[in-house]
């Protein structure tokens, strides 16, 4: 289970036994949490929607280019889609490779390239009822545009 979209809370701790390997002498592990405020405004929960075919393969084609890229013995990225509430964990990254500088910098790369890459769009819920795509320019079926009526 290299990449994979999930609808369940991110278990960490099952994640990290699945890298643990006696070829690697590191482990780095990345946890992107939803906050509670964002541009200055208070958040009450985050909606993920993705388009799972071309997440997955995309993905896929993440993690092998970091495999390549930093001779990463292993890697995995689990990406929450559903209602998340402050403090989940909405994406997750684990590499082991050799030495710890490979292991960071595949994992910066595999986040990056995750947010960068991934049809996985963001719906921030702020206090007092208002929502937002964030970063989603043009998607989502509820994104309102200024000047155009739905």
């Amino acid at each position: 289970m290299p990449f994979k979209l999930t609808r369940a809370p991110i278990d960490a701790a099952a994640l990290m036994g699945r890298l643990r390997d006696k070829r690697s002498g590191a482990c780095v592990a990345f946890e992107g949490r939803v906050r509670a405020r964002s541009g200055g405004r208070a958040v009450t929960r985050l909606d993920y929607e993705a388009y799972g075919p071309l997440a997955r393969k995309e993905g896929e084609r993440v993690l092998a280019e970091a495999r390549r890229k930093y001779a990463v013995n292993k890697a995995v990225c689990v990406h929450r889609t559903g209602s998340l509430r402050l403090g989940d964990v909405a994406v997750w990254v684990g590499v082991t490779a050799g030495h710890r500088r490979a292991a960071f910098e595949a994992c910066r790369y595999i986040i990056d390239q995750a947010k960068a890459r991934l049809p996985v769009w963001k719906k921030e819920h702020y206090a007092g009822g208002a929502t937002e795509w964030v970063n989603a320019a043009g998607v989502g079926p509820a994104r309102r545009r200024p000047g155009r009526l739905r």
